[in-house]
């Protein structure tokens, strides 16, 4: 597996908080309501490790609400954004507003959870990818509810390892944790720690993101 040294680690962990903070910004004007977002730390991981930390952090049922698109261009990856299943309705309810029926709101979980993905998603992989200099481009979101493992099961083949980030929301007085997993190939992991090193290159000794 790839190893980042301890400034490619720390410059990685400052673009994706740059990234979710424009997530946080479109949160915001989702839920009408001030929504601030932190990537405390990421972690290499292989598929199993990944699945076994997401089912220790895991509330209620165990089963996660998952929320993946592909990106392809500067590299290649499987982004895909967790809730425990019960806070899916309540990130909803911010959507859509108090007045929504229950059962409106059931029926209408599947879209407005792949909305919020695919503008958290979009949000903080097209800051990364501005930030590096390249281009990513994703898919339509794809909406998943099942436990860990099976969520991460579902997004590519073969010897893979699993970027996580666990981010914590905060909206207004809320508090809800997810977490946001890029699944890549040995290649694109590659691929990543080179355009991170030439994002090092360019910033050392100038203007720091």
């Amino acid at each position: 597996m790839v190893r980042l040294t301890d400034l490619e680690h720390d410059a990685l962990v400052e673009l994706f908080n740059i990234g979710v903070g424009k997530a946080a910004s479109a949160m915001s004007e989702i839920v009408n309501e001030s929504v601030t977002m932190s990537v405390p730390a990421i972690s290499f991981l292989t598929r199993a490790a990944a699945a076994k930390l997401l089912a220790s952090r895991s509330t209620g049922n165990g089963r996660l609400c998952g929320i993946s698109q592909h990106y392809s261009g500067a590299f290649e990856t499987e982004a895909i954004l967790m809730f425990p299943e019960e806070k899916s309705q309540e990130i909803v309810r911010l959507m859509v507003g108090e007045s929504m029926p229950l059962a409106e709101l059931s029926a209408m979980e599947r879209e407005a959870m792949s909305e919020i993905g695919n503008i958290l998603l979009n949000s903080c992989v097209g800051s990364l990818a501005n930030l590096l200099g390249h281009e990513l481009q994703g898919s339509l979101p794809d909406y998943h509810v099942g436990y860990s493992d099976e969520i991460l099961a579902l997004s590519g083949h073969g010897e893979t390892a699993v970027l996580m980030l666990h981010i914590e929301f905060i909206i207004e007085r809320q508090q809800i944790g997810g977490d946001v997993a890029f699944i890549m190939d040995m290649t694109a992991l590659h691929d990543l720690k080179q355009h991170v090193t030439a994002f090092l290159e360019r910033t050392v000794g100038g203007e720091q993101p």
